[in-house]
């Protein structure tokens, strides 16, 4: 990707200017979703378990995690696999000394894994890795054949590399609980898609309510700014200790909270694959969803 030439830069936002993203460097064919949210309410757990959850409906996934913590696939994997930036360090960034074995490995229920990884603190640019991890996918042949495509990004959207997964979404998707922290995050996530969509195809799908008992709160939000419901899961324990086996949902024990859990899933995956409506929604100013957010 290269920045266009002075006199033909397109606003993206506010006070920044648009990325161009090299037309060698679309994905494809496949059905791209890219989650979001604030840090810690749960993206890793809500992409792996859609993405185990496509699978099951018999569709060849890939799941790329943008976090350099590389914790994004592990209940799929069952371990912390290394990153794209760092096994491109270990041959001096010669990205043709790379195999895909190197980097990509298969999960629960042949589910893909990549986690992209992250420059060192201060250091570097989100986005560089992203692209750099999409065009490596690219060189190795490895999109041609998949169908889903889930990219699980980091935090609250700030700049624009952490926004660079939009480039190549279909659909946005944003994880809040139904609290005002999460809320408060969500508008200015809102506000980057926005951003994003004046250049780029990535439009929102919704939110997925996530580890709350009720939903009032997000949908008095929703229907403030045109945003929609697209799931909701509850503060469960088994999704917990699912975490901490190691795993996800679809292969914990049977019980009537994880049979729901899962179904919801699955429901999440067809309406998604099925495809949404491109959401028109409007983020508030911070004054304004500062004043609009809590009990009167």
């Amino acid at each position: 990707m290269a920045l266009l030439d002075p006199p033909t830069r397109i606003l993206d936002g506010d006070g920044s200017v648009q990325v161009r993203l090299d037309p060698a460097d679309r994905i494809g064919n496949a059905k791209v979703f890219a989650v979001y949210g604030k840090g810690g309410i749960g993206k890793s757990t809500t992409s792996s378990n859609l993405s185990a959850a496509f699978s099951m409906l018999g569709h060849r996934v890939l799941q790329i995690g943008c976090d350099p913590k590389h914790d994004s696939t592990f209940t799929l994997t069952k371990k912390l696999m290394p990153t794209v930036i760092d096994v491109l360090e270990s041959v001096e960034f010669h990205s043709e000394e790379l195999r895909p074995e190197d980097y990509m490995f298969e999960g629960f229920n042949g589910v893909m894994c990549v986690e992209a990884g992250g420059p060192p603190a201060g250091t570097g640019c989100g986005g560089y890795v992203v692209g750099q991890t999409v065009k490596l996918l690219k060189q190795h042949h490895l999109l041609a054949d998949t169908d889903v495509v889930i990219f699980d990004v980091l935090g609250d959207v700030v700049c624009g590399g952490f926004a660079a997964p939009l480039q190549h979404a279909e659909r946005a998707i944003v994880v809040a609980a139904n609290d005002f922290d999460s809320i408060f995050a969500m508008n200015r996530i809102v506000a980057a898609i926005n951003a994003k969509s004046r250049n780029y195809d990535v439009r929102l799908a919704g939110v997925v309510a996530n580890r709350s008992a009720a939903t009032d709160e997000i949908d008095r939000f929703n229907a403030a700014t045109g945003l929609k419901r697209l799931a909701h899961f509850q503060d469960l324990d088994a999704i917990r200790r699912s975490r901490l086996k190691k795993c996800t949902l679809f292969e914990m024990p049977d019980s009537p909270d994880v049979i729901k859990a899962r179904e919801e899933y699955l429901q999440l995956a067809r309406t998604l694959w099925a495809g949404t409506p491109a959401l028109e929604a409007l983020a508030m100013k911070d004054r304004d969803i500062f004043d609009f957010l809590g009990f009167e």
